[in-house]
């Protein structure tokens, strides 16, 4: 039960998302995702992700559209890659990377849907998205993750590998590759539209 009532914001919605022990529904998924893994997903669905995934924020993801408008090449392959939305900061010694958190996604709603039709995905944030990502999902069979915000220092420890490959003068927003160990995730938005936070803030 939501701890709000009804128009809720996201931000409640998502504390009530983040604060139930999700025991149905779990999966382990490897990524780069298949066709059949990202439909198989459903909205509700609490996720273990396992494999390689590459963070880029709002700096990075105008670097990328600047070189599609200039005919030019994306730095890595994302047919069927999951894109993290994340600027982590400065690893302690010892760490793979410093605290991880996610990104409110709604910043990169604007360069999305292009992504999504030359073969992303996936993609991992927070918030709410607009109708135009929507329409993408469902137009290529991808699928929107959250991630638990505030718990960045817990998600770094299900990262363990990462390096940066490209745009390193972005500092703490250069795309990284990284490899993911049990990196727990909520399905918010499936292959088919169905919108987990719509779900919540209606009941």
């Amino acid at each position: 039960m939501l701890s709000c009532k009804p128009p809720c914001s996201a931000g409640a919605v998502r504390s009530t998302m983040e604060n139930k022990v999700m025991e149905d529904n779990k999966k382990r998924v490897t990524v780069p995702l298949t066709d059949e893994d990202a439909r198989s997903l459903k909205a509700g669905d609490y996720v273990y992700l396992n494999g390689t995934v590459y963070s880029a924020r709002d700096a990075a993801h105008k670097r990328m559209q600047e070189a599609l408008d200039a005919g030019k090449e994306l730095p890595f392959d994302i047919r069927g890659n999951v894109i993290y939305y994340l600027g982590p900061s400065p690893a302690r010694e010892g760490m793979v990377i410093g605290s991880a958190g996610p990104t409110t996604a709604s910043r990169m709603d604007k360069y999305t849907p292009e992504l999504l039709d030359l073969g992303l995905k996936g993609m991992i944030g927070k918030g709410k998205r607009s109708q135009a990502v929507h329409e993408a999902i469902i137009r290529n069979g991808c699928v929107y993750f959250a991630a638990v915000g505030g718990a960045g220092a817990l998600l770094s420890k299900a990262i363990t590998a990462s390096e940066v490959i490209a745009y390193d003068d972005l500092g703490t927003e250069a795309i990284r590759k990284m490899e993911i160990k049990d990196f727990p995730v909520i399905v918010v938005i499936d292959s088919e539209g169905n919108d987990l936070y719509e779900k919540v803030a209606g009941n």
